[in-house]
């Protein structure tokens, strides 16, 4: 997909969105007007043309999509960078089955754009390690993306 524009996931990108995954989201911060980026891992895509992701109820990221509902989704996959932009929702203030306040978010998908630098592609997907108790984060990461999916 070497710097196309799609007006939806394509196959591969849907994919890598059936399960947690690191991706930034970009958001106009309710404050100062100016962009606001946050890192998160509770990502879903139930279909090729809806994301949904669950981030702290207290998070910045709840009140500047109150205020403005447009959204970037940085993904890295599929040996290149994509910017995912949509305009997003809070569907529930407080996710039920889960034991901490989340929020859960939905993007629906207008635009998905390669933005990889030309003559380069990603040789290696980002990774990242939970640091806390590793049987607490499986578990919640388990309810969580249960929840995304239910929902």
């Amino acid at each position: 997909m070497a710097n196309e524009v799609e007006s939806s996931l394509v196959e591969a990108l849907y994919e890598e969105l059936q399960a947690e995954r690191f991706v930034t989201i970009s958001t106009v911060d309710y404050e100062t007007k100016g962009p606001n980026v946050s890192a998160i891992s509770w990502i879903y895509a139930p279909t090729n043309q809806i994301i949904r992701f669950a981030v702290a109820s207290k998070s910045r990221m709840v009140k500047d999509i109150s205020q403005c509902k447009d959204v970037v989704v940085n993904l890295i996959a599929n040996e290149s960078c994509y910017a995912i932009k949509g305009s997003a929702i809070v569907v529930k203030e407080r996710m039920e089955n889960v034991p901490i306040k989340l929020t859960l978010i939905e993007v629906s998908i207008k635009e998905v754009r390669d933005v990889m630098f030309y003559g380069s592609k990603i040789s290696t997907n980002p990774t990242y390690e939970k640091t806390y108790d590793p049987v607490a984060a499986s578990k919640l990461d388990k309810q969580v993306m249960s929840a995304l999916k239910q929902a």
